[in-house]
């Protein structure tokens, strides 16, 4: 026969509950009877203190008749078994039972051992000086046994001749029924039985309709939801549960279902449009491919370029030279000084120019130590920040203290720095606001360098050009090589340029550079950043 999870449940906490309750009821059932022993024993000595003090003026009177009517109508209580009086040499003088009066008792027994003994009933407690015993009638019976001190006023008065070395003059036994603990105890245990089994009644019917409901049901459930996903059925759903493990197990089932159905679709989606696919990515290949090819273009072009650069470089110095050497001739005739100032100009222009090539070719690997990126930015701020162009714009700073040294060439850090703040100043027109900031990047694990200024913006027909060689917007001005300088150094410092731009608002750029620099990359090549 096969049980289910819920009768297992029940019986296994049924066991724990009935061992457990048992335990603690049998620990009980000791204490409590250890206790009404105790207060029985304390009772008994009560009696017996009691008939010592209430006739002691008799026994110093030696009113014997008295005496015993005392102790006979003490004895007389329900539940005292009998009381007697017992001299020094073991001899019962009187009991209330009067068939053991002037009985001699056994030194041996357990009343004499008290007094003939290892400890004397002198210093006996009342828990060493009781003894209990069952009669042939099968009913228990405590006997408690005190001493009869020869006090002062015993051995002085005139009746007695009891010497004063005489510490003890007799014994007083007194023996009380035990049908009353008993009683008590039969009752108290029959009490716990009865609750015992009621709290296992109670306790068994709440787990099981608890397990019932918090158990069995999500089991049955979830159960009921693998046989449909074993059948393949993927649009069912196992009902919420409370918010505990089960519930987490169900969510996480519903969970498996819709990956399995999502999974599933993918599957037959791939199956459906393969070909799409596989044009799709042969556009991305191409696309790369083109990429690729643009590369090389560039690094050609780069090649090129170094090539003219130097060609060109050398007549343009003779130019350049022999046109400031005749500038300054005083034979020069007055009217061709306009012309050979605009020869020097237009050949200093084109030394220029031919610089950004050789910079845009030249990709020099940078010399790297650890530096800190606020500090190059304020140098390269202290650079701009007292020309001309700079002189009604307001530089805001916001760099962050804690940021770490990072690995960077600063020459060529500074140099990207101050072709952006140029950049920044021409684009407002040599008045506004230039805001630098620095932040770290723990999510992306790199440091962040901000340039933002109110200019003109760039159009958005032009933000995906403006890092390519020789594109510009400035006219009669500049090469068009500054930001494609820029952005190759930073991509040889292993980070990257954003840009953000509205125009008639202002434009953002973004420097990213990371907190661990990668290897040395083969002799760079031109790029594109990431634009919005």
């Amino acid at each position: 026969m096969r049980l289910n999870l819920i009768s297992k449940l029940a019986i296994a906490i049924g066991l724990v509950l009935l061992s457990t309750m048992a335990l603690f009821a049998w620990l009980n059932f000791n204490n409590l009877k250890a206790l009404l022993m105790q207060e029985a024993i304390s009772d008994a000595d009560k009696i017996s203190e009691t008939i010592i003090r209430s006739t002691h003026n008799q026994m110093l009177w030696n009113d014997r008749p008295l005496y015993y009517n005392t102790i006979q109508e003490i004895g007389s209580q329900r539940g005292v078994k009998r009381i007697r009086l017992i001299n020094k040499t073991g001899r019962v003088i009187y009991s209330s039972r009067p068939q053991e009066t002037g009985v001699l008792l056994n030194k041996r027994g357990e009343i004499c051992v008290f007094c003939h003994g290892k400890e004397l009933l002198l210093t006996a407690s009342s828990k060493n000086r009781s003894r209990r015993f069952t009669e042939a009638s099968g009913e228990e019976f405590l006997g408690i046994t005190n001493a009869i001190y020869n006090e002062q006023s015993c051995y002085t008065a005139s009746c007695h001749f009891h010497p004063e070395s005489m510490k003890v003059l007799g014994v007083l036994d007194v023996v009380v029924s035990l049908d009353k603990m008993h009683s008590l105890l039969d009752a108290y245990r029959n009490r716990s039985v009865a609750l015992t089994l009621l709290l296992i009644v109670l306790t068994s019917l709440s787990l099981t309709l608890f397990t019932e409901k918090l158990v069995n049901r999500p089991v049955r459930a979830l159960l009921q939801h693998t046989k449909l996903l074993s059948r393949g059925e993927l649009d069912g759903q196992v009902p919420a549960f409370a918010n505990d493990e089960l519930g987490e197990l169900a969510q996480s089932f519903n969970a498996m279902t819709l990956n399995l159905k999502r999974a599933r679709g993918e599957l037959e989606g791939w199956g459906k449009n393969l070909e799409q696919m596989v044009q799709q990515r042969t556009q991305e290949v191409t696309r790369i491919q083109a990429q690729l090819v643009r590369s090389e273009k560039l690094a050609s072009l780069g090649e090129l370029v170094a090539g003219i650069a130097h060609e060109i470089n050398n007549p343009l110095t003779g130019i350049l030279m022999f046109a400031s050497l005749m500038q300054g001739s005083p034979k020069l005739d007055r009217t061709l000084r306009n012309d050979l100032e605009t020869i020097v100009r237009e050949t200093q222009r084109c030394a220029g120019i031919v610089k950004g090539l050789l910079e845009f070719a030249r990709c020099s690997a940078p010399q790297k130590s650890l530096c800190d990126v606020n500090e190059i930015s304020e140098k390269a701020l202290s650079l701009i920040e007292h020309q001309t162009l700079f002189k009604d714009i307001s530089v805001v700073r916001s760099y962050r203290d804690d940021l770490p040294s990072l690995l960077l060439d600063p020459n060529q850090f500074e140099q990207v720095l101050v072709n952006m703040f140029l950049n920044a100043g021409q684009a407002m027109r040599g008045e506004g606001v230039l805001k630098v900031s620095s932040e770290l990047d723990g999510e992306r694990g790199c440091v962040l360098m901000r340039i933002s200024d109110n200019g003109c913006g760039i159009p958005e027909g032009n933000l995906a050009k403006i890092f390519d060689p020789f594109f510009s917007t400035k006219e009669n001005k500049g090469t068009g090589l500054g930001l494609s300088v820029s952005y190759g150094i930073i991509e040889e410092h292993g980070g990257g340029i954003d840009v953000q731009s509205k125009p008639g608002e202002g434009t953002t750029f973004t420097i990213r550079l990371p907190l661990r620099q990668p290897a040395p990359a083969e002799p760079c090549a031109a790029g594109k950043p990431s634009l919005s």
